[in-house]
């Protein structure tokens, strides 16, 4: 079976790392707020790394919650896991500190859940690539294997 379009282009580092570039240049705020560029340290090489998601939710001001389409394997996950102390670049603001939390089973599975009716669209590209990037059958449910995110900005 072919991957997902989605999983191809996220499978291809410099199609994926674009948005980086943009960002790192500051044009950042051409994505609007429905992505963000997150800057997080490696867990081994204490070395900076980058990763742009996309902001599933905004439950308010300077909090952005992000999902892990690649489940627990994705690299900025792994990370912001062993060091919850990252900086978050969205729209015009650039680089402010704020703090990581995984979000809990229940709280995650409601907002997997609303996801859809809020962005059918996106929702009707992005369910395929996440079920293929973590191996999920059509009628598995999403919130076990997929965590969910919450970034907190030190200054809102």
């Amino acid at each position: 079976m072919t991957p997902p379009a989605g999983l191809r282009i996220l499978r291809t580092r410099a199609l994926a790392r674009a948005p980086i570039v943009a960002y790192r240049l500051g044009l950042g705020f051409l994505f609007g707020s429905r992505m963000l560029l997150l800057e997080h340290v490696g867990r081994t090489s204490g070395a900076p790394r980058f990763a742009v998601l996309e902001v599933a939710d905004r439950p308010g001001p300077g909090r952005y919650i992000v999902v892990s389409g690649f489940g627990e394997r994705a690299q900025w996950f792994r990370n912001v896991v062993a060091e919850p102390r990252v900086r978050v670049s969205v729209g015009r603001r650039r680089a402010v500190q704020a703090t990581a939390h995984r979000l809990p089973q229940d709280r995650a599975a409601a907002l997997l859940a609303d996801y859809p009716r809020r962005h059918p669209h996106a929702w009707a590209r992005l369910e395929p690539t996440i079920r293929a990037a973590c191996g999920l059958t059509p009628d598995e449910p999403l919130a076990p294997h997929v965590p969910v995110v919450e970034l907190v900005l030190d200054r809102p």
